[in-house]
């Protein structure tokens, strides 16, 4: 959980099954973080889910998606963080228009 410490402060973070972790869940409740993650089948007592906002991750799932389609951000040319977030704008810029 150290790049979640670094990030700026959220309401929220959306997260799929994958990450229905008791340690991660403790973290989040700590930082007054609403954990917005589908309990896995195997949870006996499942947590209750906000459906409302969960479906919003599929947004933001189809926009790494189509980021992807870019070649230059794919495999990740650019040797600076700079130069990798000025890319990843300006295609996320695009894809809006189209």
């Amino acid at each position: 959980m150290p790049l979640l410490g670094v990030a700026a402060p959220a309401k929220r973070l959306l997260a799929d099954k994958a990450y229905d972790a008791d340690s991660l869940r403790n973290w989040l409740k700590q930082r007054r973080i609403k954990a917005v993650i589908p309990s896995t089948a195997s949870r006996r007592t499942p947590y209750p889910l906000d459906k409302h906002i969960y479906r919003r991750r599929n947004v933001i799932e189809r926009l790494f998606c189509r980021l992807k389609n870019w070649r230059r951000i794919a495999t990740r040319y650019d040797r600076h963080a700079s130069n990798y977030l000025a890319a990843i704008a300006l295609a996320a810029t695009v894809i809006f228009w189209l």
